[in-house]
């Protein structure tokens, strides 16, 4: 007569017993992936709800914005967007936003650019004190010196005009310039400038023919950074460009079309003018988002 073993089989660590040792530990991760996951569709529908809305009011009358605000426009109207670039001035403050912005950032990368690969590629006495007053750049608020600012601005005779307001546009942005460049030029191959030397290639040429087109991706990133900052920028030139309108950039336009529009009751060339001033920066980040992560990771895979 058999008799039947009832014990039980041992358990090998990788037998049936794992899969459900691993189930509060997945559970956990799909919790956090949802919070996550909930929490990126509610910023990203706060951040685009509130610009989708300001658009589609540019095709709207008045008596449908003030009657339906969260109605969709009858007939798209395109007749906004003519008087607000031409009846509120704002094709005048988009060029010479476009004038300004374009002086500063090449102005920035120029001297960033080069300052940071100095920083990165050369020894000499004070390197790390110069760098790091560079850095501490990045700690004081531009707030704290409107006021001594505005009086070098005036002394120096550049008030009121855009060589100041260049000027003051690329010390702001220089420090987060060198900083970011610096890091990036040293994750460059040594090996490529040495046999650049070696062949006879001076410092000049070495920097733009060679170390240049190989910082592209980092070059890039800061570039679109510093073109979004200096575009959206309010405060500087309210402070500095005060007197002739017409050279007014992008945002002092914005602000006083946004007043007297307000009293005036011409809603639907504001909300015109808005979304005139949003479509570059809008561009800007939908053609080229895939250099910007691209230079935000390189010189982590480096």
């Amino acid at each position: 007569m058999t008799t039947l073993d009832r014990t039980a089989p041992p358990v090998t660590p990788g037998g049936p017993a794992a899969p459900s040792a691993d189930r509060p530990l997945r559970r956990e991760l799909g919790i956090a992936n949802l919070f996550s996951h909930g929490f990126l569709l509610f910023w990203g529908a706060v951040t685009v709800l509130p610009l989708l809305w300001m658009a589609i009011s540019a095709f709207k009358t008045n008596g449908e914005i003030l009657a339906d605000p969260w109605g969709l426009p009858e007939t798209l109207r395109f007749d906004n967007f003519v008087r607000a670039w031409t009846g509120a001035n704002i094709g005048r403050y988009f060029l010479n936003s476009l004038v300004v912005v374009a002086g500063s950032v090449s102005l920035t990368m120029l001297t960033g650019a080069t300052a940071a690969y100095v920083f990165a590629r050369y020894e000499f006495r004070g390197r790390q004190i110069v760098y790091y007053l560079f850095v501490g750049g990045l700690m004081f608020p531009v707030f704290l010196a409107l006021v001594p600012l505005f009086f070098v601005v005036r002394n120096a005779g550049l008030f009121g005009t855009w060589t100041g307001l260049i000027l003051v546009y690329a010390a702001y942005s220089l420090p987060f310039t060198v900083f970011f460049l610096t890091a990036f030029f040293r994750t460059l191959p040594t090996s490529v400038a040495e046999a650049a030397l070696v062949d006879g290639c001076g410092h000049f040429r070495l920097f733009f023919q060679v170390m240049l087109p190989m910082a592209r991706p980092g070059l890039i990133s800061v570039g679109i950074f510093n073109f979004l900052q200096h575009w959206n920028q309010f405060l500087l030139p309210q402070v500095l460009m005060q007197g002739d309108e017409d050279k007014w950039v992008l945002a002092q336009g914005l602000f006083a079309l946004s007043v007297s529009q307000g009293y005036a009751g011409d809603y639907a060339r504001l909300f015109a003018g808005l979304t005139i001033a949003v479509l570059p920066v809008l561009a800007v980040y939908v053609i080229f988002q895939r250099q910007v992560q691209s230079g935000l990771t390189a010189g982590q895979l480096k």
